[in-house]
């Protein structure tokens, strides 16, 4: 089967898309492009690769999602440790539950910070909720999760992904932002291709197996997947994954670099955009796409 992309693409052109791919099946059924297929930042669907990394540490021993942050960074802790940061978790790293009071991290903040090391940085901030009780947006939790298995493993994230997830995804060379300390930041500013993006959406509906190895565990892609945590939409939110209607989830960057796992039709839609009204371009999908599936 082909899917009929004319009624999307007249929907998505004045929102600024860049690229379409639709997979059903283990067949690639679409695909449109605006602009060239190059390497461009995926922003917050950065966070779905470090969800994915997590898992991967977790199936090597490397880490617990219970580990108190207290025991996991017990080098970087503030001189007062509040009561709510002692309850903190590494679990709570990954579900914007981390129990902060504001965001930080932030892209537009991370070039004018002063501060060199961002792990002191960060836990020094105030956590003026129990962890766990309150979603929160914050690139604080993703970040710290991806420096924990980095130290972890002795290696950056993008050398301890590369045996384990890119090179088997045929994800050679790619290009990952810093701090200042240079652990590679965990919460964004991994550069993909659309269809490299893609390849990691199909990699999550076939459960972590590709080509017949599993990556990442079954059981990790469903905990990951599912929700977690209740937020602001009627669809909650999992280790670094957005849910959305009709059962699928996403991982999800800002201005649309999407992809969407759509279990229930056994199909994936990727997305890249310079897109101003996310919310309108998913609408696009689900009104124009997904019937069709």
């Amino acid at each position: 089967m082909k899917v009929d992309l004319g009624g999307f693409i007249e929907k998505a052109a004045p929102l600024r898309a860049l690229s379409v791919v639709v997979s059903k099946d283990g067949e690639r059924i679409g695909e449109y492009h605006w602009d060239e297929k190059c390497r461009r930042n995926i922003y917050s669907a950065t966070k779905s690769f470090t969800s994915a990394a997590v898992g991967i540490a977790l199936k090597e021993g490397l880490l617990s999602l219970e580990e108190k942050l207290t025991e996991a960074f017990s080098e970087d802790l503030p001189g007062q440790i509040s009561e709510n940061l002692e309850k903190a978790s590494v679990r709570d790293l990954l579900t914007m539950c981390l129990g902060q009071g504001k965001p930080a991290l932030m892209g537009g903040e991370r070039p004018y910070y002063t501060e060199k090391d961002w792990v002191k940085f960060s836990l020094a901030l105030p956590f003026e909720y129990e962890p766990g009780t309150k979603f929160l947006y914050n690139n604080v939790g993703p970040y710290l999760a991806g420096v924990l298995v980095q130290r972890r493993a002795g290696c950056d994230l993008a050398a301890y992904l590369k045996p384990r997830l890119f090179d088997p995804l045929g994800i050679l060379g790619s290009m990952w932002e810093r701090d200042p300390m240079g652990n590679i930041f965990g919460a964004g500013g991994l550069c993909l291709c659309i269809d490299e993006l893609h390849k990691f959406g199909l990699l999550y509906l076939q459960d972590g197996n590709w080509n017949g190895k599993q990556l990442i565990s079954k059981e990790w892609v469903r905990e990951s997947t599912r929700k977690q945590v209740e937020n602001e939409t009627p669809y909650g939110y999992g280790y670094l994954f957005w849910g959305d209607r009709h059962g699928v989830f996403r991982a999800d960057g800002k201005y649309s670099q999407l992809s969407m796992i759509m279990r229930e039709k056994n199909a994936v839609v990727s997305i890249m955009a310079e897109c101003r009204d996310s919310e309108a371009l998913r609408e696009a999908i689900f009104d124009e796409i997904y019937p069709q599936l």
